[in-house]
């Protein structure tokens, strides 16, 4: 990933997430506008500079996203930059800035951009890079759930339970990312009231799940862009309510494992039927691209 994406990650995702997750909570009656006291027992976390830095009062401890997930989840760089990527697009529990930096409202800034379509470099991207169909491809453009993004790239609609545009998944040659001031709910493909459905941690999977598996009239493909905030939960929880089986494809990695135990819980508090899938390789577009060159 290069300098610019990381910054990039870094104005997404913030602090007061990455607290919350972790078991903290807001104590608002020490908090104020600039600084937000959040509390785990005896720890203490100040979150500073709308949500983009933190300190600890205790110590000299302090930084950026990245150094506080490297506090609260100790690893390499990599593991640090995973975490972080999963955070994107999740918001904070309980919002405490009023201003955000978006140039535009989500709904007029995803429709300013074009329609994925045949010719264009997202598209060679997804159907020569990523072995995606084009049939599969056709069949998501003709939903309205692709459009171009720069650079390349490949942008995927998440709806809200409404189907308001909530924010998209972000993915291409040079960048992968979630919407800046998005919020992460579900990406939907497929049939939403065929019984069954599969739920993966990318949009690419989902598509890629999709063909492997003849793209099932049965299933609502689904993904969560490789997070997990209240509002995937939520739209989890309403969708599984109606269906008689919901399927865990996430990846075949300790962060899949735990998805897949979190809808297992799902499914169970809804008497409906449970199904773990894992790809053969790391995730299911691999399988695809595995499958593409046999």
């Amino acid at each position: 990933m290069q300098r610019e994406d990381i910054e990039r990650l870094r104005e997404q995702v913030s602090c007061a997430v990455a607290l919350e997750q972790a078991g903290f909570a807001i104590d608002l009656k020490e908090s104020t506008r600039r600084a937000v006291k959040f509390r785990r027992r005896g720890e203490i976390i100040i979150v500073t500079h709308e949500g983009r830095g933190w300190f600890d009062p205790l110590s000299d401890r302090k930084g950026d996203i990245f150094a506080l997930i490297g506090l609260l989840q100790p690893g390499n760089f990599q593991a640090t930059l995973a975490a972080v990527e999963a955070l994107a697009g999740v918001q904070p529990l309980h919002p405490t800035w009023r201003a955000r930096r978006m140039a535009a409202d989500i709904s007029t800034r995803w429709a300013a951009r074009p329609l994925l379509c045949q010719g264009a470099r997202a598209h060679d991207y997804l159907f020569r890079i990523r072995a995606i169909p084009r049939r599969v491809l056709q069949h998501a453009i003709d939903g309205s759930l692709i459009r171009q993004g720069p650079s390349g790239s490949a942008w995927f609609a998440h709806q809200d339970n409404d189907g308001r545009i909530s924010g998209w998944e972000e993915r291409g040659p040079v960048w992968r990312g979630f919407s800046t001031g998005g919020a992460k709910t579900l990406f939907r493909f497929g049939n939403s009231v065929g019984g069954r459905l599969c739920v993966t941690e990318a949009a690419i999977d989902a598509l890629s799940l999709s063909a492997l598996e003849g793209r099932r009239d049965d299933t609502l493909y689904a993904s969560t862009a490789g997070g997990w905030s209240p509002a995937t939960e939520s739209a989890v929880t309403l969708l599984a309510g109606d269906l008689d089986l919901v399927v865990a494809a996430t990846d075949s990695n300790s962060q899949g494992e735990a998805y897949a135990d979190r809808l297992r819980q799902i499914a169970s508090s809804l008497d409906c039927g449970f199904q773990r899938l894992r790809p053969n390789a790391g995730d299911w577009n691999e399988d695809l691209q595995q499958r593409r060159t046999r």
